[in-house]
């Protein structure tokens, strides 16, 4: 129990000194730029300065005028992660159980996964048109394929002599599935979620970029219209702190359902 102790001890100081650092290192960024545009080393007409997009993110949230942009991308965003990663999730572990259909689908997969997203944008605005499912539709498409691959090789990797173990002890198909794959598959499926979650992002903002009346793409591109880098820069840095939190919310779902591993290894997370 001791060392027990000690270890989460340890890992609880790393994680704190990690933290310092990831703080000090970002201020060391901001304070750098900041001092560059004051010495007229950079053009805040390109670049902006960090002390203008942080007064700019204050007085949106201040008058509130960001909130309608911010829910819609938000709820884009969380539509397209939900249903892609969900659908990646299902077709990862169904072709990973069927080998001949995962050979029959594989070149159709592969094509699809290789086309460019962006060039679908017009094409999902044609057939959604441009409400919110067009700028979800993208952002499946994203999202899903990461996922997919991710669960479908976790899938693949798990030991065969735990599988046979498995059904000599009588598992049916079902057993097999919540008692091995998929406590085996839970860290791809979360590495992957780690991932997608920036994507699902891009998908939202480049379907308002190209579209839309609303959302943080919306004012981003009416930003760059009228040359307001540092509108630019405000809208970047709100998406930029959304994926964190969300991130840090996946973070401490994963460290939950897979808190029987390891102390080491929730350390290493």
């Amino acid at each position: 129990m001791w060392a027990v102790g000690r270890r989460r001890s340890w890992a609880a100081s790393l994680l704190g000194s990690v933290r310092l650092w990831q703080v000090l290192l970002g201020l060391a960024i901001l304070l750098a730029w900041e001092a560059a545009v004051g010495a007229g080393a950079v053009d805040p007409f390109f670049f902006s300065r960090p002390s203008a997009i942080l007064l700019r993110i204050a007085q949106w949230f201040g008058s509130g005028f960001i909130w309608p942009h911010l829910w819609i991308t938000l709820e884009e965003t969380f539509l397209s992660f939900a249903i892609g990663a969900l659908l990646g999730i299902v077709f990862g572990f169904a072709l990973a159980r069927l080998p001949f259909v995962s050979k029959v689908l594989e070149p159709y997969i592969h094509m699809f996964n290789s086309m460019p997203r962006v060039v679908l944008a017009p094409i999902f605005m044609l057939w959604f048109g441009l409400g919110i499912w067009s700028k979800v539709a993208l952002g499946v498409t994203l999202v899903f394929f990461i996922v997919f691959f991710n669960v479908y090789q976790g899938v693949r990797e798990v030991s065969r002599v735990v599988i046979d173990n498995a059904r000599m002890l009588g598992a049916t198909e079902r057993q097999l599935l919540w008692h091995v794959l998929v406590p085996s598959a839970l860290s791809w499926i979360f590495s992957s979620l780690h991932t997608s979650i920036g994507f699902a992002i891009v998908g939202a903002v480049v379907g308002e970029y190209m579209g839309a009346s609303k959302g943080v793409g919306y004012l981003i591109a009416h930003a760059e219209g009228v040359f307001d880098t540092t509108g630019v820069f405000a809208g970047m840095v709100v998406l930029m702190l959304i994926v964190l939190v969300v991130d840090q919310a996946v973070h401490h779902v994963e460290r939950y359902l897979l808190r029987w591993k390891p102390e080491e290894s929730a350390a290493e997370s």
